[in-house]
């Protein structure tokens, strides 16, 4: 089975089309150094609830978004070693200036999964 490493992050709404950018141009990096797919997705039918929510774990503000990220790798080792790769890549590190995001990392989650039931 596949591993994904999965990415829950706050947009905001006015910088939507410039994380779309930084999306697609850290995605062809990972892509680059082996991931086998990079899916960004901006919510469009996520509501706040009662317990936990998207809304809730990114505490999102009026004015943003969430958005839902992944990346899937072969395997665990596949993804460790395309990560460390990734991360000492020059461009990703330009890409990446804390100063110049396009949202706040500060708020970002993620983690690693073993993929369960693929279809």
């Amino acid at each position: 089975m596949s591993y994904v490493d999965g990415y829950v992050v706050p947009v905001p709404k006015a910088k939507l089309a410039e994380y779309r950018e930084m999306a697609r141009q850290v995605g062809e990096i990972w892509r680059e150094h082996g991931a086998l797919a990079f899916v960004e997705c901006v919510a469009d039918d996520v509501k706040p609830g009662e317990q936990t929510s998207f809304p809730q774990s990114v505490k999102l503000k009026e004015d943003e978004t969430v958005v839902l990220s992944w990346i899937r790798f072969e395997s665990r080792e596949d993804r460790d070693r395309i990560n460390e790769a990734v991360m000492k890549d020059p461009r990703l590190c330009e890409i990446m200036d804390p100063q110049t995001l396009p949202f706040d990392g500060m708020r970002m989650f993620w983690g690693g999964f073993e993929v369960l039931v693929e279809g």
